[in-house]
């Protein structure tokens, strides 16, 4: 039985029994009885608002959780993004082709103009050879991926 329910047997309790409302005990009985009707009635508004409150609040942990998603896929593909700049700021990598170790070519090493030859530390097998001078301009690729035509 739920607690109205339990509440409006005591009421119809108290009348069946001809409580007199004169009487102090009667009196008390009467207002003890009408008390326990508002403290139910304020619980079941108070267990609404309390049920309201969890619908909305697994609403934002929803929303919360798709956030994240976007927010942490998105960070993890930002590494990925700058991956793919040339900035050999600090030097590149190179995989030796016969061992599969990675070789470091330092910086220092492109600034200079003498013929490069680098050599794998492991296997000692030549990694890459850069015996011509070249301009930065030979770098860069047409924008649209075709060739460039000469000019004959």
């Amino acid at each position: 039985m739920d607690l109205k329910a339990q509440v409006s047997y005591l009421k119809g309790l108290a009348e069946g029994l001809k409580i007199d409302q004169e009487e102090k005990e009667g009196k008390i009985i009467i207002h003890m009885i009408d008390l326990l009707d508002n403290l139910v009635d304020e619980l079941q508004e108070l267990q609404g608002d309390h049920d309201e409150l969890c619908e909305y609040t697994e609403a934002i942990d929803d929303d919360l959780t798709e956030l994240e998603e976007d927010f942490f896929d998105q960070v993890e593909t930002e590494p990925e993004d700058k991956d793919m700049e040339l900035d050999y700021g600090e030097g590149f990598t190179i995989e030796c082709p016969n061992c599969r170790e990675v070789v470091t070519v330092g910086v220092d090493l492109l600034d200079d103009d003498a013929p490069l030859e680098i050599t794998c530390p492991c296997c000692g097998e030549i990694v890459l050879i850069d015996d011509e001078g070249w301009e930065e301009d030979e770098l860069v690729e047409p924008a649209d991926g075709s060739e460039e035509e000469e000019d004959d």
